[in-house]
């Protein structure tokens, strides 16, 4: 790793799915060579927008190797993470690299398990020798970085906790393996309205004070314009606008980008937020 590669790098990454079985049936390129970049000189939030079937989400979990690729390249501060039939890094320096958030916080955790138990076992799990020995401090860090006290969660399960709680505690799970980039797929897409926008200033708040990279996967093209350095907008596996979100939305080439556009309610859209 040296301070001049790319935080992320995806290089022609392909995913096809087969429907109907092996000798027939019909194909979906969930991922049609799909090359992007996200660089130190970018900034440290890559929005990827999209709507239901354009592959941003097949994008996420092949970034996070929960789906595997057909074919292509994705690294992560010049470490391989994603290569078919190449060596790769092996699943705990990946975690250490990359974190993921999903979608729907109740989901993140059992309902067995007080929440601060999930939290020791990331850091005793993910830690070095240090933090291994003794998780608590890093458990209280990471929970501090997302607003939240030990106290306010310790002995408590899911049913203590509202969502948005919920997924605060999910990124403050991601954040104590140090990581280099977070996936956030479609992160408040299932926190109540009230409270997006205090989830989405906080990962604004990480990236600078924390320099953590986010990939946030979302088809809310508002929040994405919102929180972004760099921006990708896909539809139906490939990448049709890819760049500054200023640009892009001052200027689409794509009648889909456009058509994004044109679905937003506003009076006076000047994209200067």
């Amino acid at each position: 790793m040296t301070a001049a590669d790319p935080i992320l790098e995806v290089r022609d990454l392909r995913k096809v799915y087969r429907q109907g079985g092996l000798l027939g049936g019909r194909t979906h390129a969930a991922l049609a060579g799909v090359s992007l970049s996200l660089r130190p000189e970018d900034g440290k939030v890559l929005a990827i927008v999209g709507e239901s079937g354009s592959g941003k989400t097949t994008l996420a979990r092949i970034l996070l190797r929960l789906v595997s690729a057909d074919s292509g390249e994705v690294s992560v501060s010049g470490h391989r993470i994603v290569a078919p039939g190449t060596r790769t890094v092996d699943n705990r320096t990946l975690r250490k690299l990359v974190q993921p958030i999903f979608q729907n916080p109740f989901e993140a955790f059992s309902l067995q398990l007080p929440l601060e138990e999930y939290l020791m076992r990331t850091a005793i799990n993910l830690g070095d020798q240090a933090m291994r020995a003794n998780p608590r401090p890093a458990v209280e860090e990471s929970l501090a970085a997302v607003g939240l006290s030990y106290a306010r969660v310790a002995g408590k399960g899911i049913r203590a906790f509202s969502g948005g709680e919920l997924q605060r505690i999910s990124v403050a799970r991601a954040l104590i393996a140090k990581p280099l980039l977070i996936v956030a797929d479609e992160p408040v897409s299932m926190v109540d309205a009230s409270l997006r926008m205090t989830i989405v200033n906080l990962f604004k708040e990480l990236s600078v004070r924390l320099g953590v990279a986010f990939v946030y996967i979302t088809h809310d093209l508002s929040t994405a314009y919102y929180l972004s350095d760099l921006m990708a907008i896909m539809r139906q596996g490939e990448l049709v606008e890819f760049g500054r979100p200023e640009a892009i939305l001052q200027s689409p080439r794509s009648d889909y980008t456009r058509a994004l556009l044109d679905a937003i309610p506003t009076l006076d859209r000047r994209w200067n937020i």
